[in-house]
């Protein structure tokens, strides 16, 4: 377990957040023109790396709001948290 600092809500525990996969991940503009292929690439393909990622978090058990999180997935050291439609910090 680990403490998440909600940007609305302040420090929870982890088990009160759901994960929500990578963040940053843009729609295509046209997604009708798309392949099969290429469509199911932008569906299921994430990087999914062990290191510094880009994260989607809600608050499922609190204020219910999603935000972004940059954690270390190798030791789950959260390096930022920043709300949807931010910027991510740069450091």
């Amino acid at each position: 377990m680990f403490i998440i600092t909600c940007p609305f809500c302040g420090e929870r525990d982890q088990s009160e957040f759901s994960a929500g996969g990578e963040a940053h991940i843009i729609r295509p503009k046209q997604p009708t023109e798309l392949s099969d292929d290429e469509w199911a690439d932008f569906l299921f393909m994430r990087k999914n790396i062990k290191g510094v990622q880009f994260e989607r978090w809600n608050h499922a058990h609190g204020c219910r709001k999603w935000f972004n999180v940059i954690r270390d997935t190798s030791n789950d050291k959260i390096h930022a948290v920043y709300k949807m439609g931010e910027k991510p910090p740069s450091d």
